[in-house]
C-alpha cells in the first residue's frame, strides 16, 4: 500500500489501556498497513478519513453506551466500521444471549429481570435448583458490577439493586468446571479460526493460574461455529470471541460472545498481531 492510502484506524479508549495496542501498531507498520490508534471520544477525529475503523478497546463506552452506540451509528454512515454497528448494539447488551438460546444454541442457564420485573429465587423455576449463583447486570464489562453468592437473600438484594437503576440483571449458575478447566475463548479472525485460549475464570479467586493458548476440543469448535451461524452478519464479522466452560456432564456451553470490544490475546502467539492485520488487510481488499 502507497502512503497515500487511507489509513485504518484502531479504536481505543484515552481512559483505559489497552495491552495489545503497541503490539498490533507495529504489526500494521510491518504489513505495510497504514493504522493510528485513535479515542472514541475525541470529537475532532474526521471519521471519513480512515478506510476502516477497528473497533478495537472502547472499554469505558458501558459508562455511556447510547453515546458509544450514537458514535458508532456516525461513522458508519461516513466510512466501513468493524464489527458493524448493528452487531455493537445487539453485543453490548447480553440480552443476546436470551436470544441466541431461543435459536438452539446451548447458553449457560440465566434468570433475567428487567426493571419492573420481581424475580423469585425460591420459585420452582428461576434459580432455585443453583448451589452458587453469579448475579451481574447485562450492560457490563469484565467483572463489574457483578456478585458471586450462595446466599439467595444476597442474590435478590442485588437483582433489586440493579433493577432499581433502570438496569436489566441476569442470574446464572456458577461452573465449578471452571475451577478445573477455565473459561476457553475460542477467537476467529476475518471469519476463521484463529486460535483458543485457556483463560482464568475472574471469580474464582484462583491464584496462578494463567491465559494460556490451548488446543480447542472438537465439541468446543462446534459450538463456537453454531454460535457464530447465529449471527446475521456473520460474513462481515472482522473478529469475534466466543467464550465457553463446560458443565457438570462435560458439555460445552456459551458463557458470552464478545463482538465488540474483547481483547483478543494477540501476544500470546508469535504472529498473533499480524494475523490482525492481514484480516484487516483481507477485509480492506474484499
Amino acid at each position: 500500500m502507497t502512503s497515500s492510502t487511507p489509513p485504518v484506524a484502531y479504536v481505543t479508549s484515552g481512559l483505559i489501556e489497552d495491552p495489545e495496542l503497541s503490539a498490533v501498531l507495529a504489526a500494521f507498520e510491518r504489513l505495510g498497513v497504514p493504522a493510528e490508534a485513535v479515542d472514541w471520544r475525541d470529537g475532532s477525529v474526521d471519521w471519513g478519513r480512515f478506510a476502516l475503523v477497528v473497533v478495537r478497546s472502547p472499554w469505558d463506552y458501558i459508562l455511556d453506551r447510547p453515546a458509544f452506540l450514537a458514535w458508532a451509528e456516525k461513522v458508519a454512515a461516513v466510512t466501513r466500521l468493524a464489527n458493524p454497528a448493528p452487531v455493537l448494539e445487539r453485543n453490548t447488551d447480553k440480552t443476546y444471549l436470551r436470544t441466541l438460546a431461543e435459536a438452539g444454541v446451548p447458553v449457560v442457564p440465566t434468570a433475567w429481570a428487567a426493571p419492573g420485573d420481581e424475580l423469585d429465587g425460591e420459585a420452582g423455576g428461576g434459580f432455585a435448583p443453583w448451589p452458587e449463583l453469579v448475579v451481574k447486570p447485562t450492560v457490563s464489562s469484565g467483572a463489574r458490577d457483578t456478585v458471586r453468592t450462595t446466599d439467595r437473600a444476597e442474590a435478590l438484594a442485588h437483582v433489586r439493586t440493579l433493577t432499581a437503576a433502570g438496569r436489566t440483571a441476569m442470574v446464572q449458575p456458577y461452573l465449578p468446571m471452571v475451577e478445573r478447566e477455565g473459561e476457553t475463548s475460542l477467537l476467529f479472525l476475518g471469519g476463521r479460526f484463529s486460535h483458543a485460549i485457556r483463560r482464568r475464570p475472574m471469580l474464582s479467586g484462583e491464584v496462578g493460574f494463567e491465559d494460556a493458548v490451548r488446543e480447542p476440543d472438537a465439541d468446543q469448535l462446534a459450538v463456537a461455529e453454531r454460535v457464530l451461524a447465529a449471527v446475521p452478519e456473520r460474513a462481515e464479522l472482522l473478529y469475534a470471541r466466543v467464550d465457553l466452560v463446560r458443565t457438570e456432564d462435560g458439555s460445552p456451553v456459551l458463557i458470552e460472545l464478545e463482538l465488540t470490544e474483547p481483547r483478543l490475546f494477540l501476544t500470546h502467539l508469535p504472529d498473533g498481531p499480524e494475523r490482525l492485520v492481514r484480516a484487516v488487510r483481507a477485509a480492506l481488499a474484499g
